[in-house]
């Protein structure tokens, strides 16, 4: 009771609630990108927390990934573009609405069930945290391992079409996560001879990579607004209120289904709106207007993705397996913040779980009462080009970058990451699956050394390692028997399945590349760690066999089973990857400050077409920006040719 209440004290306190806000803010403008969602916005926020109190850190991250799903929602009602995936389902019925000129009927409705939904998600959380409390503390290193496996066994198996994919990304993702000096011996690994990589590749390096930067080229190859042809928000805003306390079980039950699917890591946000929404038309009398502009089919999805998103901070917090991408940057902010999930949050950092429960109730609250006070003004940024928004948007990734070593290796590992993961967007290999596996490595990497320490390799016939082993293999061996149960279907169902897997069953030169890139560090990583001790070579072997074998089973259901041969070309996105690596450098070559005005310029006025003062107006802003920020975090940028002329300038008129 004691840790509850000064959590309380915490989250009221100027320092707290002002970080909150500025997450919740940024959270809004990200979430209304479509494409970017909250990894990269979370990857984006990483480089602040340097030096910050752990509570106050933990409350910007939270303000930020509780409203995501709050944000995404003007795209996905105004313009029928979901802002992520876990906005999918409310398109559905929000675009009809919008159609019809109740566009501000939908959004307030879809705002206050989503505070509701955030807020019984954080209540859900904190039950959880009490009633989980003895068992995480009878887990040993040994358990939490086998835990972490299981968490990647489910993000493997439920990553959406071919289950080898999903799992071949967590354990490529392990295997990025082992580069560096291995936690048991000291000893060195994978480096390639590269300073750089003897610490290992940051984490905000790998999320703005894997994620960040593919949407923003994946936009730019499109060219077009946010908003080709948006709504007006017509009437209706205090209708909508009416609605959601009309249908108050629906969003109940909505938010507590969203919590508990959140807590299943690898499902979450991708799924849960789409089941709600399912739930929401079967339990209907009249279903007959959902499609065509039911509010329901708004209040039930938008309910369960904010409640999602305080599900999956539940196996984050308890045993440190993230539930969602997002949930794994976050993970990492912890362990920025010098805070290890698990034994120690419901232990000797409780008050901190109260804090991150309490900062999520509190940012739902405040993310709907902004989107319903400002909903005018924020609506107005989806009719803002995304090429104007390109420059910002990239200045803000490279300064985020750069703070993780403050090197230009940060420059070229973000573009070699981006370069796989444009590749994985365009093949769609899950993302998501890679990051969680190399967020976890660390982690998993350290059980297993002390399972071994601790127990000797006795440790795996532990009763808790036997039954969680058991569910592992369970989720792999249960789909195949389940598929075959399918055959007792009716032959016109049989005939709709096989149409539909043949859709599903693609193959295109990207996959290959993918394979091919899997498939050689995996191996070069077997023949560099061959001859290291034991426990250096322990971990990393158990990736490189997950990789090795699942890219194996990859190329076998291509030799077995027929696949389309579609063409995924992104010759466009490579070109853009291969435009950043020359910004980069011109960066580190010519000063990262006069860069960024000169690139920003020229890319406004001949690429977005703006007018001249507008340009220099957004050229100027960012130089002020980053000037800022490097006197308040002690930056030093890379000032190569110009970079000390032109500050000395700017001293001048300060």
């Amino acid at each position: 009771m004691i840790e509850f209440l000064s959590a309380l004290d915490q989250i009221l306190s100027v320092t707290h609630l002002t970080y909150l806000i500025a997450g919740v803010l940024v959270g809004l403008v990200v979430g209304i990108i479509p494409g970017l969602g909250g990894i990269a916005g979370m990857s984006l926020l990483l480089p602040f927390l340097y030096g910050m109190e752990p509570s106050v850190g933990l409350g910007m991250l939270m303000g930020l990934v509780a409203v995501i799903p709050t944000g995404d929602t003007f795209t996905s009602v105004l313009m029928g573009i979901p802002g992520s995936s876990s906005s999918q389902a409310t398109v559905m019925d929000g675009f009809p609405l919008a159609k019809k000129g109740q566009a501000a009927r939908a959004l307030s409705a879809a705002f206050l069930s989503s505070m509701i939904g955030g807020v019984v998600g954080a209540i859900v959380l904190s039950v959880f945290i009490l009633v989980a409390r003895p068992v995480v503390l009878a887990f040993s290193s040994a358990e939490l391992f086998m835990l972490t496996l299981l968490g990647l066994s489910v993000v493997a198996a439920l990553s959406g079409g071919n289950v080898y994919k999903g799992l071949a990304a967590c354990g490529f993702g392990l295997l990025i996560g082992a580069i560096g000096g291995a936690p048991a011996t000291g000893e060195f690994r994978f480096t390639l001879d590269i300073d750089y990589l003897y610490d290992g590749i940051p984490l905000v390096v790998v999320g703005l990579g894997i994620f960040a930067l593919p949407e923003i080229i994946s936009l730019l190859v499109k060219n077009s607004a946010i908003a080709s042809s948006p709504n007006k928000l017509g009437h209706g805003l205090r209708q909508g209120f009416k609605d959601v306390f009309a249908n108050l079980p629906l969003v109940g039950k909505s938010s507590i289904f969203g919590s508990l699917i959140g807590a299943i890591p690898g499902l979450g946000g991708s799924v849960v709106d789409w089941m709600t929404y399912s739930f929401a038309i079967n339990s209907s009398k009249d279903s007959s207007q959902f499609g065509k502009g039911d509010i329901r089919g708004v209040i039930a999805p938008e309910s369960a993705n904010n409640a999602c998103a305080s599900g999956s901070m539940i196996p984050t917090i308890l045993f440190g397996v993230p539930g969602s991408g997002a949930a794994a940057v976050f993970l990492g902010g912890m362990l920025l913040l010098g805070i290890q999930p698990g034994v120690s949050m419901i232990s000797t950092h409780l008050d901190l779980t109260y804090t991150i429960i309490w900062s999520l109730a509190l940012a739902n609250i405040l993310g709907a009462l902004f989107c319903i006070c400002f909903t005018r003004p924020i609506s107005l940024l989806t009719y803002i080009k995304f090429s104007i928004l390109t420059p910002i948007i990239l200045t803000l990734i490279l300064f985020a970058a750069y703070q993780a070593t403050r090197s230009l290796g940060d420059f070229i590992f973000l573009g070699i990451v981006a370069a796989l993961g444009v590749m994985m967007k365009g093949a769609n290999w899950p993302r998501p699956a890679f990051l969680i596996g190399f967020v976890l490595s660390s982690g998993a990497e350290n059980y297993f050394f002390q399972s071994i320490q601790f127990y000797g390799y006795e440790w795996f016939l532990r009763p808790g390692v036997i039954t969680i082993a058991a569910l592992i293999i369970v989720g792999f061996v249960l789909p195949p028997i389940l598929k075959k149960r399918k055959q007792k279907m009716k032959p016109e169902q049989l005939i709709q399945e096989k149409e539909q897997n043949s859709m599903a069953n693609t193959v295109s030169w990207t996959d290959l590349g993918i394979i091919t890139v899997m498939g050689g560090c995996a191996t070069y990583a077997l023949v560099n760690i061959w001859d290291a001790s034991t426990l250096t070579k322990a971990f990393p072997i158990i990736a490189i066999t997950i990789v090795l074998f699942s890219i194996t089973m990859v190329v076998s259901k291509y030799l077995r089973e027929k696949h389309t041969k579609v063409s995924s070309d992104l010759t466009m996105n490579m070109v853009y990857i291969v435009g950043f690596f020359a910004i980069a450098y011109g960066y580190y070559l010519f000063g990262f400050i006069s860069t960024t005005f000169v690139f920003s310029l020229l890319f406004l006025k001949f690429l977005a077409k703006a007018s001249y003062v507008k340009s220099t107006a957004i050229a100027l802003g960012l130089v002020v920006f980053l000037v800022t920020m490097g006197r308040v975090m002690n930056v030093d940028f890379p000032e190569g040719l110009f970079d000390p002329y032109l500050l000395s300038t700017i001293k001048t008129f300060i």
